[in-house]
């Protein structure tokens, strides 16, 4: 009993920190918060927040919250994207909201970044195993370059950030996003403005659910 009190011990602290930091936020940042929803709301107009469905832990589809950054409609991502959604992207800025998914327990603040739900076909079985944590606001994908890297690294580097899992590991991580976001690394791939989707990519290269 004890042992698998230890075991689950780091797991504790992480949801422990996962709480507390996302009470600092909101005590701390709400101003920022504001201000940019106003900003938002005054070039974008309403709704202020973008919700979009995306795949948590055990496959579990959710809610993620963010600062809208485009205008509406279905026309090309480059084209909707609006200068001051550019600078929130290249901030980090329109992820702020996902404080409240922290809150409620759908993300952590480090683990795979949470994906579409049309994307669950096109993964090998190895790179399923990132929806056996939840997933996170940033992760060791998003350190190692962000979405300037491709879908096999980004994957692969989720893959073995579950494996391989220290809670020391989510402290360094967190630390090189400071820096990453600071330098504004890695904010998007060549010729897009976040990345290729992952079903554009691999095209009918399908794996079995």
């Amino acid at each position: 009993m004890a042992a698998n009190y230890l075991k689950k011990l780091p797991l504790t602290i992480k949801r422990s920190i996962d709480v507390i930091v996302a009470l600092a936020i909101v005590f701390f940042l709400w101003p920022v918060m504001l201000v940019t929803a106003i900003l938002v709301y005054l070039r974008l107009g309403s709704p202020v927040f973008f919700k979009q469905t995306r795949i948590g832990k055990n496959e579990r589809p959710f809610s993620i919250v963010k600062f809208r950054t485009m205008h509406a409609g279905d026309g090309e991502d480059a084209v909707r994207m609006t200068r001051l959604g550019a600078v929130l992207r290249a901030t980090s800025l329109d992820e702020l909201p996902e404080v409240w998914n922290l809150l409620t327990g759908e993300m952590s603040l480090v683990g795979p970044r949470p994906l579409f739900p049309e994307y669950l076909p096109f993964y090998t079985p190895r790179e399923r195993l990132r929806h056996t944590v939840r997933p996170g606001i940033t992760g060791l994908a998003q350190v190692s370059g962000r979405n300037a890297i491709s879908w096999n690294d980004r994957l692969e580097l989720d893959a073995k950030y579950i494996e391989n899992w220290k809670l020391s590991d989510d402290f360094r991580i967190l630390l090189r996003t400071i820096i990453t976001v600071i330098r504004r690394e890695g904010v998007s791939a060549e010729g897009h403005v976040t990345m290729q989707r992952l079903d554009d990519e691999r095209g009918g290269h399908r794996h079995a659910l």
